[in-house]
C-alpha cells in the first residue's frame, strides 16, 4: 500500500475500497499496531500519514503501550512527526476527538466531551473553567501541587447538612502510602471497597465498570499517575444528559486517623476508585450528595447507555436469556433486595443484606455432572462492594458442596475463589427467590429479547434524544388530571412505520427514557428529585390536528400507553409494544407548576421518524380580530366608535410626529419615546416606554442604517405597535398592565408570530417577572422577534430553514437589533 493510499485526503470511496483490501479501516488503530509491528524501524515514516482520528484513537486507548515504555513518547512523536506542523491545530482536533472510543470500525463512535462548567457542558461553571492539561502543565512549571479551589479541602465538601461526626483531615496519597499508584495490577472489581457513605449502588456501579476495559479508560483516563509529570491534579469522565464532562480534582483525600473515610481500595497504595468517587462527589456538589441512589443511576453515567428495570417477582419468562444476552454484550447490571422499613441495611439469615446494591459480574452456563444429574445449569456470580465476609450461605457459596458436582478443570475456567471478598455464586433459581429488582444498562443498547442467544445480533436501536424543561406558566402543565394545563407540556411527534423482524403480533418495540436534570447536585438546596413521567397518545390524522395538541384533543383522547407510574427518581422509562403509526409523548411532572430541565430518550428497533410537535418558527398576517374570549354583545355594538376613535388618534400621532420631528422629518430614539409615550400611556397602566425598547424599534424599521425613522418608517411602525398594543388588549383581562406568562403564546400567534417552546421559554425568561409580562416589555419581544424572523429570512430567501452569517454581519445585526 503506497503512503498515498492512507493519507488524511482519502474519500469516501477510497476508504470503502481500502477497507475491504486489508479487512481494517485506516481509522482503526488496530491496523497501525499491525503495521508498527511489522514496520517498526520505519514508524516516522509512516506516523504522518496517519489520519488524525486514528492518532487520537491510538493515544487514547494505549494501543501502542507495549512498544512504548511512556505514552509521553508517543504523544511527542507523533506531533513532532506529523505533517500538520501547527500544534495548535493539532491540539484543538483532539481536544474534539480526545474521548475514549468504544468502537474503533468508523468516526462516528468518538466521543466528544467537555470539561466541567464549559459553556455548552450544561453544567454553570462555578469559577473558571478548568482543563487537566492547563492545569497540570502550569502545575510542573510552577513546581507545586494543584489545590482544587472550586471542590476545596473543607467540610463543606463532604456534608452540607451536618458537621463531621469525626474531624476528618485531608491528605494526599503519598502522605497515606509509601509508593501510592493509580492502579495496582491494572483495575479490577476487588479495587472496590465501601467506605462510610452511604454509596453502595455507586460502588456496584464501579465494580461492573471495571469489567469493560474499554469503558474503564473512558471514565478514568490513563495519561495521569503519580510517576510521570505528578502535580497532584487527577481527571474523570462522566455522562451528563447527553453529554460527556471532564471533572479535575486534586488529590486531597478525606481521612481519619491515617485511614480514608470512604470509598477506598484493598491494596493500601491504589488510589483510583477513592479519586473516581470524589470527582463524582464534585460533580454532585458534596459526598453528602451522594447518599442514597440506584445502580442505574451511576451505570449511566458511566456508559451514556440506557438503563432498564426489572421487578423480580415479576420477572418474565425469559428472564434468564434476556441476562445472559445481557452479559453477553458487555452489559452492566446490579441487583438489590427490597429494605426494611426499620433498618436499611439488615442481614439476612442467608447472609444478603436487605436495602444493599449488589452488582453482577458473570452469568455462566455450568455443566453438572453427578450420578443421577447431567447437564448445564445457569449460576450468577454476584459482589457486595463491602468486599468483606458478608456473602451468600445457601447453595453454590463458598466451600459448599454443590461444586465437587463441577470438574476441577471448569472451577479454574470460571476462577473459582473462596475467600471473604464479597464476591459469591448462586443459581439463577435462588436469585430470583432472594433478590427483588435486577437493573441492567445496555451499553449498545441491542434488542434483549429477539434474537437467538446463539446468535450475535447486529442490529442496533435507533435512537433519538431531546432536551426539554418544564417552566412554570409556560411549560410545566403537570399530568393528565390537570386538563387545563395539561396541553401546555412539552410534545413529541414520532412515526413507526415498521414492524420489528420475526413479530408475530407485528408490532414495534419502543423504549422511552424521561430523566430529569440535576437534581442530586442540588439536594444542598433542599431540592429533591421531582415526581415524573409520560403519556403517549396516538395521532390517527396527524395532518389535521393542530401544533402543538390542544386541550380538547385530550379531553377526548385517552392515551395508548404511559410510564408505569409517576415516580420521583431521576429516571422513568419503560419498554412498549406499538402497532405502527404516528404517536405523541407527554413528558410532564404529576403536579402543574414544577419547574425542571429533562432530557427524553426514545429507543426503537427499526428507523423511525420523530419531531418535536410545535410549530414552525415563522411571521404571518396578524388576526383580523385577535383571538380573545368572546366580548359581552354591548361591546360589540359600539365597535364603530373604536374605529373611529382610531383613526382620530392616527391623525393627533401623525400631526405630533411633525412637530416633533423638525424640518427633516425624523426622530431618534429620545424623540420616539416621547411619541409613544404621549400616544399610549393614558391607555395602560405603565410607566412609558424605556430608551431600550425605542431603539430596538427604531433598528427594526432603520432599513438605511441612519439611527433614525423618517415619516414613512415611523408610519408602518406605528401599525405594528397598534396591532401589538391591541393584542395586549384583549389579552389583559384585568387591566393590570401585565400579561400572564401562560397566555404569551395565544397573544402572539394572535399578533401574527409562530414560536414553539424553545422560543416561548426563552421569552418568558427574558421579558417576564413572576409569570407576567408588562406592556412594555411585550412590545419589546414583539419587536425582538420580528426583527430576528426578518433578518433570518433576508439571508434565506429560498426559505430552506438555513442561512449564513459572516462572524461580522452576525455581530452587527445581532450588537444593532
Amino acid at each position: 500500500m503506497s503512503s498515498e493510499e492512507i493519507t488524511e485526503s482519502c474519500d469516501k470511496n477510497e476508504q470503502r475500497e481500502l477497507f475491504a483490501r486489508n479487512k481494517l479501516s485506516i481509522y482503526d488503530p488496530q491496523y497501525w499496531a499491525t503495521k508498527h509491528s511489522s514496520e517498526e524501524s520505519g514508524v516516522s515514516e509512516w506516523i504522518p500519514r496517519m489520519p488524525p482520528v486514528s492518532r487520537v484513537s491510538a493515544y487514547n486507548t494505549g494501543i501502542f503501550s507495549t512498544q512504548f515504555s511512556r505514552k509521553e513518547r508517543w504523544w511527542k512523536q507523533f506531533v513532532e512527526g506529523s505533517e500538520r506542523q501547527d500544534k495548535g491545530t493539532f491540539q484543538s482536533i483532539c481536544r474534539t476527538l480526545k474521548g475514549q472510543i468504544a468502537n474503533t470500525e468508523t468516526l462516528s463512535y468518538f466521543r466528544s466531551y467537555f470539561t466541567f462548567g464549559e459553556r455548552g457542558s450544561g453544567i454553570r461553571a462555578r469559577g473558571e473553567v478548568q482543563d487537566f492539561e492547563k492545569i497540570r502543565n502550569q502545575c510542573l512549571r510552577d513546581g507545586r501541587l494543584f489545590e482544587d479551589p472550586e471542590f476545596p479541602a473543607t467540610d463543606n465538601c463532604i456534608f452540607y447538612s451536618r458537621t463531621p461526626p469525626r474531624p476528618f483531615e485531608w491528605k494526599r496519597p503519598h502522605e497515606l502510602a509509601e509508593d501510592p499508584v493509580l492502579f495496582h495490577e491494572g483495575a479490577t472489581r476487588f479495587d472496590v471497597v465501601q467506605g462510610e457513605l452511604g454509596d453502595c449502588w455507586l460502588l456496584a456501579a464501579v465494580a461492573n465498570l471495571t469489567l469493560n476495559q474499554g469503558l474503564f479508560y473512558q471514565v478514568v483516563p490513563d495519561d495521569q499517575s503519580f510517576n510521570s509529570d505528578y502535580a497532584g491534579v487527577f481527571h474523570f469522565r462522566f455522562w451528563q444528559y447527553g453529554r460527556w464532562i471532564d471533572i479535575v480534582i486534586d488529590d486531597r483525600l478525606p481521612t481519619y486517623r491515617g485511614r480514608l473515610v470512604f470509598m477506598h481500595s484493598t491494596e493500601k497504595n491504589e488510589f483510583w476508585s477513592a479519586l473516581l468517587e470524589k470527582a463524582y462527589a464534585k460533580l454532585h456538589g458534596s459526598y453528602e450528595a451522594l447518599k442514597g441512589g440506584t445502580t442505574c443511576e451511576a451505570m449511566e453515567d458511566f456508559t451514556g447507555g440506557v438503563t432498564e428495570s426489572f421487578e423480580l417477582k415479576k420477572a418474565p419468562p425469559n428472564m434468564l436469556k434476556i441476562m445472559l444476552k445481557a452479559y453477553e454484550r458487555w452489559s452492566l447490571m446490579g441487583c438489590s433486595i427490597e429494605p426494611n422499613q426499620q433498618i436499611t441495611e439488615m442481614e439476612l439469615s442467608n447472609g444478603l443484606i436487605c436495602g444493599h446494591a449488589y452488582s453482577i459480574t458473570a452469568i455462566r452456563m455450568v455443566e453438572v455432572n453427578t450420578p443421577r444429574v447431567n447437564g448445564k445449569i445457569p449460576l450468577l456470580r454476584i459482589r457486595n462492594p463491602w468486599g468483606n465476609e458478608c456473602e451468600w450461605k445457601g447453595p453454590w457459596s463458598d466451600r459448599s458442596p454443590e461444586w465437587t458436582m463441577v470438574s476441577e478443570n471448569e472451577r479454574k475456567e470460571l476462577g473459582l475463589t473462596f475467600d471473604h471478598d464479597g464476591e459469591f455464586w448462586m443459581s439463577f433459581k435462588d436469585f430470583l427467590q432472594n433478590f427483588t429488582r435486577l437493573e441492567i444498562c445496555n451499553l449498545h443498547p441491542d434488542s434483549l429479547t429477539d434474537d437467538p442467544l446463539t446468535k450475535v445480533s447486529k442490529k442496533k436501536w435507533d435512537t433519538h434524544v431531546f432536551e426539554g424543561g418544564w417552566v412554570r406558566s409556560v411549560s410545566a402543565g403537570g399530568c393528565r388530571n390537570f386538563l387545563d394545563t395539561f396541553w401546555m407540556n412539552p410534545q413529541y411527534n414520532i412515526t413507526l412505520e415498521d414492524v420489528d423482524d420475526d413479530d408475530e403480533e407485528d408490532t414495534c418495540t419502543m423504549i422511552v427514557a424521561l430523566m430529569q436534570k440535576n437534581r442530586r447536585s442540588k439536594k444542598k438546596m433542599g431540592l429533591d428529585c421531582l415526581t415524573i413521567g409520560f403519556s403517549i397518545y396516538n395521532l390517527k390524522n396527524p395532518q389535521s390536528l393542530p401544533k402543538p395538541l390542544t386541550k380538547e384533543f385530550f379531553k377526548y383522547n385517552p392515551s395508548v400507553a404511559k410510564s408505569p407510574s409517576f415516580i420521583n427518581l431521576r429516571e422513568v422509562n419503560a419498554r412498549f409494544k406499538l402497532s405502527p403509526g404516528t404517536y405523541c409523548i407527554i413528558p410532564s411532572t404529576f403536579d402543574p407548576g414544577e419547574e425542571g430541565d429533562f432530557i427524553l430518550r426514545i429507543f426503537t428497533e427499526k428507523e423511525n421518524k420523530m419531531s418535536e410537535y410545535d410549530e414552525k418558527i415563522d411571521l404571518l398576517k396578524p388576526d383580523d380580530e385577535p383571538k380573545a374570549p368572546a366580548r359581552p354583545k354591548h361591546c360589540m355594538s359600539k365597535l364603530h366608535v373604536q374605529v373611529k376613535e382610531e383613526k382620530d388618534k392616527d391623525s393627533q400621532i401623525k400631526e405630533f410626529f411633525s412637530r416633533i420631528a423638525g424640518e427633516d422629518l425624523e426622530i431618534d430614539c429620545y424623540e420616539l419615546q416621547e411619541i409613544l409615550n404621549f400616544a399610549l400611556r393614558k391607555e395602560f397602566n405603565f410607566d412609558g416606554f424605556s430608551v431600550d425598547v425605542c431603539r430596538s424599534m427604531i433598528a427594526m424599521m432603520d432599513v438605511d442604517r441612519s439611527g433614525k425613522l423618517g415619516l414613512e418608517e415611523f408610519k408602518n411602525l406605528w401599525m405594528d405597535v397598534r396591532i401589538w398594543k391591541n393584542v395586549f388588549k384583549n389579552y389583559e383581562k384585568d387591566s393590570s398592565g401585565f400579561l400572564n406568562t401562560m397566555e404569551l403564546r395565544m397573544a402572539l400567534n394572535s399578533a401574527g408570530y409562530r414560536v414553539n417552546f424553545h422560543i416561548l421559554r426563552a421569552l418568558a425568561l427574558r421579558y417576564g417577572k413572576k409569570e407576567k409580562i408588562s406592556f412594555d416589555d411585550f412590545i419589546m419581544c414583539a419587536v425582538k422577534l420580528k426583527t430576528m424572523i426578518e433578518t433570518f429570512n433576508e439571508k434565506d430567501p429560498r426559505r430552506l430553514g438555513k442561512a449564513t452569517f459572516s462572524l461580522d454581519e452576525w455581530v452587527e445585526k445581532t450588537m444593532y437589533t
